[in-house]
């Protein structure tokens, strides 16, 4: 897979963005990692020391009646689910993603969607 975004990069947006998360009531679960070193089926890994090869970073916010699960691959894209209400779920539209900062505003769309507006989350 080529080499889009710097997945340790985009982890730092994580981390940038995860106190104030926490402040506004949402629970941030550890950051995963996919080795694509490792032979199918490969393991998410909360330990990124412990990965060779990263070829995606996960990450799952909830709370506030709401759950977000996204998934970054280093190729440029992201998997993305959501659950905000019985009638407000499903998958959330993704672009091309060029850098771990296009991928931290990404996350600040996705958070704003499901979550809606939180007090103090300005990066």
């Amino acid at each position: 897979m080529e080499r889009v975004v710097d997945l340790d990069e985009a982890a730092l947006e994580i981390e940038r963005r995860r106190g104030r998360w926490e402040d506004a009531g949402l629970t941030v679960e550890p950051v995963t990692w996919r080795d694509e070193a490792q032979e199918w089926p490969q393991q998410l890994m909360p330990d990124r020391a412990a990965v060779v090869d990263a070829d995606s970073l996960g990450i799952v916010l909830t709370g506030l009646g709401g759950e977000l699960s996204v998934v970054l691959f280093r190729g440029g894209w992201t998997d993305s689910d959501y659950f905000a209400g019985l009638d407000d779920f499903g998958a959330l539209p993704t672009t091309a993603i060029g850098s771990a900062a296009a991928f931290g505003d990404q996350l600040d769309s996705y958070v704003a969607r499901v979550f809606g507006p939180l007090a103090g989350t300005a990066v």
